[in-house]
């Protein structure tokens, strides 16, 4: 076992006890669950609107290399200056040049995933430059060094209580209280003087519109606006698979975006940028830059991963994940958690390195179901399960179990015997139908009872309703 798996089962372990943190996921999680039935049921051509959304992707991953030329040529005729990087380290060079460049001191950041993916905060830090998260939540996770643990709700995981406690720890004028309106002011007042002497704005990309090199952002906070438009210089990262044709094409993603995320209609703040300030503008940068940043994404293509480059970010999957309401986001220990990390995990951080968050799945299917562009989490996960017994970083001991279990399987007659000799075995420590506890099955009573088996097993109650119907 790797350090790194056992850091993810000690994650695990650690988060399945904590009943507050649990509370707090299941509060937000299934709150976001409810509204996005209501939104979806509300939206009667949505299953029209998903076909049509995976095919605008599929179509864009296809042609990846037109769209990127197109809107190259497109975004730098608008006045912008288009970067592009290989790697997650040279991502978060070429922003820190410029902002070196611009001679900043302080760099506000609207939440960006692809920031925390290329580790521009810690870049910008090692610089010498004040990093201010200006989303919200982001400004939470921050000022208690911590990383987000749901993509939309970076701070999902932490209670009202212990929020104020960090604001009255960290604010130069605490809240007065724990109401939410009194939070919001507190950060208010923290950030204000922050987002207009910033020297540079820092932002992601929700769409990247290659007829007209426009990048389209959204939040329900309207800081991304403050952070973009304010400093002389703008700093756009996004990931090369963000493209979409035309903003017409970004409409039909923006409306299942939005409803799979909040079950809202459309969020507060949509903004498409293009290019810098221009002689007649009122305000906006005087330099826009956009970084292209790859980051294992082409290789996705190459190892047949393509499917999940219509990811939208919009964290449905994770919603409606019964691993991830149980553990959380940190305990995945990368930039993105859920199902949807399960599968981008091991392309940016290696899947030897990260084999146990594949298997973090049950497998139910609901993630994909639920996802807006249908994207099959399930199929991609299997594929990196098996990508990594071929690949041999599968534990010997769990080699070993699989291959006695597949002796038992290739002999149906001596599978079924056996199954009825443990089935009766495992009944003799139940009690009210449940388990509390039983030799070898430490890991799941630990926390949480085990279901007792039936009296009969499936293919048992078959037989007898075969024969009561006389068949």
């Amino acid at each position: 076992m790797t350090a790194i798996e056992s850091t993810f089962k000690k994650r695990a372990q650690a988060a399945v006890a904590n009943k507050t943190l649990k509370a707090a996921i299941e509060r937000t999680a299934s709150t976001a669950e409810k509204k996005r039935a209501i939104a979806i049921a509300e939206l009667p051509d949505f299953s029209n609107m998903r076909s049509c959304a995976k095919r605008i992707k599929d179509h864009v991953i296809a042609n990846l290399d037109h769209y990127l030329e197109t809107f190259e040529r497109n975004a730098v005729a608008s006045g912008a200056k288009v970067h592009w990087a290989r790697t997650a380290e040279e991502a978060s060079h070429i922003a820190v040049d410029i902002c070196k460049m611009a001679k900043a001191k302080r760099v506000t950041r609207s939440k960006s995933m692809l920031g925390e993916e290329i580790g521009l905060p810690h870049a910008l830090e090692l610089a010498g430059i004040e990093c201010v998260e200006t989303d919200l939540a982001e400004h939470i996770v921050q000022l208690a060094g911590e990383r987000p643990s749901h993509i939309v709700w970076p701070a999902m995981h932490k209670s009202r209580e212990e929020i104020f406690s960090l604001f009255k720890s960290k604010h130069e004028k605490p809240p007065v209280s724990e109401e939410i309106a009194d939070l919001v002011l507190s950060a208010r007042r923290d950030l204000r003087q922050k987002f207009l002497t910033a020297d540079v704005g820092i932002s992601g990309a929700n769409f990247l519109i290659a007829d007209t090199g426009a990048v389209c952002v959204v939040t329900n906070e309207g800081n991304a606006e403050l952070t973009t438009t304010p400093p002389k210089v703008h700093i756009v990262t996004a990931g090369i698979e963000k493209l979409v044709p035309s903003i017409e094409h970004a409409f039909v993603l923006l409306r299942l975006l939005v409803r799979s995320a909040t079950g809202a209609d459309i969020t507060q703040y949509t903004t498409f940028h293009c290019g810098p300030k221009r002689p007649n503008d009122a305000d906006g940068p005087e330099e826009f830059h956009i970084i292209l940043v790859d980051n294992g994404r082409t290789q996705m293509l190459a190892d047949g991963m393509e499917e999940m480059l219509r990811c939208i970010r919009c964290g449905a999957c994770m919603n409606h994940c019964v691993v991830y309401r149980q553990v959380g986001g940190h305990a995945y220990g990368g930039t993105y958690p859920g199902p949807m990390g399960a599968v981008l995990t091991p392309v940016f951080d290696g899947l030897k390195q990260s084999r146990d968050l594949p298997h973090a799945c049950t497998l139910n299917g609901r993630c994909a179901e639920v996802c807006p562009v249908g994207i099959p989490l399930p199929t991609l996960l299997r594929q990196l399960r098996s990508r990594s017994w071929r690949s041999g970083y599968e534990p010997w001991l769990t080699k070993a179990n699989v291959s006695v279990w597949a002796q038992f399987a290739k002999r149906p007659k001596l599978y079924h015997a056996v199954s009825k000799i443990a089935s009766k075995v495992i009944r003799l420590f139940q009690k009210n139908g449940r388990i509390r506890w039983m030799p070898l099955a430490g890991n799941w009573t630990r926390h949480r009872d085990l279901p007792a088996p039936a009296s009969r097993s499936f293919m048992q109650l078959q037989r007898s309703r075969h024969k009561e119907n006389g068949s």
